[in-house]
């Protein structure tokens, strides 16, 4: 997956698409931060395509929120650069997940841990995250799965 990053990088160049640049090259920065960390915590290999999956789902949630923020402050021009900035990330992402597909994701996840309370929850997302990263907001499905176990 890394890979994919280093030739957008080189095209983003060669066409001078200085907002591509630049989010790809946080990209990458983000990237080789959770590479040298794995590598710091003795497992010797560098960041999975899971955990490239998360990082870049973690980016898109911050810009959300900063382009959310800025709009409120009447910064719009600083707000298209944060969706544009979504756009390109968006690019590395699997397709989401619909809210009706992560219902189903959510049903079928208590049923597969034998969820029955809220003591299980952590059992029912960890499921979900193994399966579904990247694709699906967590956040979202975590309140689904609170609403039938609790």
């Amino acid at each position: 997956m890394q890979e994919r990053f280093t030739e957008a990088l080189k095209e983003a160049v060669k066409s001078q698409d200085k907002i591509r640049i630049s989010t790809l090259r946080l990209i990458t920065a983000a990237i080789k931060d959770r590479d040298i960390a794995a590598r710091g915590a003795d497992r010797g290999e560098g960041a999975s395509d899971e955990q490239v999956l998360e990082i870049l789902s973690k980016m898109v949630k911050q810009r959300q929120e900063a382009a959310a923020t800025y709009e409120e402050a009447g910064r719009l021009e600083l707000a298209e650069q944060e969706r544009a900035e979504i756009l390109v990330i968006e690019e590395f992402l699997p397709t989401q997940l619909s809210d009706e597909e992560i219902q189903a994701a959510v049903n079928e996840a208590i049923v597969q841990t034998g969820a029955e309370s809220l003591k299980d929850m952590g059992k029912v997302m960890g499921a979900l995250k193994g399966k579904y990263a990247g694709q699906m907001d967590f956040g979202k499905a975590g309140g689904l799965v609170k609403q039938q176990l609790g």
